[in-house]
């Protein structure tokens, strides 16, 4: 299953919806030197807003929604949200 990814180019919070993604401009300075956080995504489900990493944007890792009340997993593929398949 796959969602569109949004792109947000100035930061509003109030229009994050699902799927959407802001990048940030320092991205050097937060989180650890070697994967950095470098956006802030909505999650597709829920729209709770959380930072990925470098490694995450470019959909080398998944992610999971840290939300209290969502827990789907889900990975960026060439402008795409692809839910990760249940085993």
């Amino acid at each position: 299953m796959t969602a569109e990814l949004n792109l947000l180019d100035v930061w509003i919070p109030e229009q994050m919806q699902p799927g959407t993604l802001f990048m940030l401009e320092q991205t050097g300075e937060l989180g650890k030197a070697e994967n950095p956080y470098c956006a802030v995504l909505a999650c597709p489900t829920c729209g709770s807003l959380g930072l990925i990493t470098r490694q995450q944007c470019m959909g080398n890792a998944s992610m999971i929604c840290g939300s209290e009340r969502c827990s789907a997993e889900y990975f960026l593929d060439d402008g795409q949200i692809r839910y990760r398949p249940a085993n």
